[in-house]
């Protein structure tokens, strides 16, 4: 059952030490790793840095040994993966390493058999999966290929039927399920599941409708495909592209897609947002907007409450940091914060700053409005705003917590929030 709208609130975390955008992040007992990304210079950082969530203090650790931004990060185990992504030379990285969080220090690992950015990774009883990715040729990447690291060997399974980067990639059951991305400036729109146990590949039918810069999510097993900017083409009234709040959902049990209906479309017109699954609701958090668009959601009155399992009670003070009780952050195997596919073949100064055109007369900038779709009451309703408008962000899910890191205000942000749940006293 979806939590009210009023169970919703933000906990605000000390602020990174290095502001960036496209970082990479893991949450692993009780600990945020944010590593690599781009700075102000839009060149791919090293820097390697852990939030300490219930002593709110970051920690600098030992750089990563190659600068990069994009890069698919995982935890397995006692170690922090880190894998692909683009150089300092603007270039797709072969290489892997690995963070050793007893040791404190970088060890690398046996490296790709391609260089690879965007590549959409997942992790199942030890063993990682990346999937797909850019080479350096620019081209899009088929490319399936499982790490085991107590081999230290990287195995190659069957392609993927659609090559592609930046894709949103999902573990359910015994399939990872892998939707949307790019092929240079196009989206994709193809739908495919990769089977763990027959090691094979099934097609679904396609994504109705073609849009870059999509949120994805998946809820109680079912799709999700939201907003993004929509491409102009013939069957298209608009002459330009534009920011849509298209909601197309996919159930496996029926096989189809659902014909998109404006009762379920988001309140919000938005692109390059943090999309997830929190409290029995997909969620969509910041992104972009048209300038002037936006639309003042209705004041939320929840009475005084406190976090979710947490025992100290909810603060409101302007700039507190929540007060997030050790059995909140317990360990949660993590998602990747694939490549944005707007910034192949890596960064630039101009991708990180603000404001953004879309096309003549228009002018968009970050949003800070969210909002929560209920599956029962196929409703979105707004849920409190993220205090740091943003796009471009890195998410981390972890239990009761959907981390939003960093990404573009005015310029790379270091902000770190957690949208989260609380209980009524």
């Amino acid at each position: 059952m979806a939590a009210a709208a009023a169970a919703f609130a933000w906990a605000s975390f000390p602020a990174m030490p290095t502001q960036r955008v496209y970082c990479s992040a893991v949450h692993r007992d009780g600990q945020l790793f944010v590593l690599g990304g781009c700075g102000g210079s839009g060149r791919p950082l090293g820097a390697a840095e852990v939030l300490d969530l219930p002593a709110q203090r970051w920690t600098t650790l030992p750089p990563l040994p190659t600068p990069r931004a994009g890069a698919a990060a995982l935890a397995v185990g006692k170690q922090i993966l880190v894998v692909g992504g683009v150089d300092a030379s603007q270039s797709p990285l072969a290489s892997v390493e690995v963070y050793n969080v007893d040791e404190g220090k970088w060890e690398k690992k046996a490296a790709l058999a391609q260089p690879s950015m965007g590549i959409s990774a997942v992790q199942r009883d030890g063993a990682v999966y990346a999937l797909g990715g850019m080479g350096a040729d620019t081209s899009p990447q088929a490319l399936v290929r499982v790490y085991e690291p107590a081999k230290d060997h990287w195995q190659p399974l069957p392609s993927m039927p659609t090559p592609c980067y930046g894709a949103s990639a999902f573990l359910q059951g015994n399939k990872i399920f892998v939707l949307g991305g790019r092929q240079g400036k196009l989206p994709v729109t193809a739908f495919e599941a990769f089977d763990l146990e027959t090691r094979s590949w099934t097609r679904y039918p396609s994504v109705p409708s073609r849009r870059a810069f999509a949120g994805c999510a998946m809820a109680e097993g079912v799709v999700f495909s939201l907003g993004g900017l929509q491409q102009p083409g013939p069957h298209n009234f608009y002459s330009r592209p534009h920011f849509v709040n298209t909601v197309e959902m996919f159930d496996p049990a029926q096989g189809a897609w659902s014909k998109p209906s404006r009762a379920i479309r988001m309140r919000e017109k938005r692109a390059d947002f943090v999309a997830g699954y929190l409290g029995g609701r997909v969620v969509a958090v910041g992104g972009l907007v048209v300038a002037g668009t936006v639309q003042p959601p209705k004041p939320l009155r929840p009475s005084p409450p406190r976090l979710l399992h947490s025992p100290a009670p909810w603060k409101a003070a302007p700039g507190e940091p929540a007060a997030l009780a050790q059995r909140l952050l317990a360990p949660a195997a993590e998602l990747p914060c694939p490549f944005p596919p707007g910034s192949a073949p890596g960064c630039s100064a101009a991708a990180v700053s603000l404001p953004r055109r879309l096309g003549k007369g228009n002018q968009s900038c970050p949003l800070d409005s969210v909002e929560g779709f209920s599956l029962s009451r196929k409703k979105w309703e707004p849920l409190p705003p993220m205090p740091t408008g943003r796009c471009s962000c890195c998410s981390c899910p972890a239990p009761s917590l959907l981390f939003v890191i960093g990404g573009v205000a005015q310029g790379p942000s270091g902000a770190v929030e957690a949208l989260c749940l609380r209980e009524a006293p």
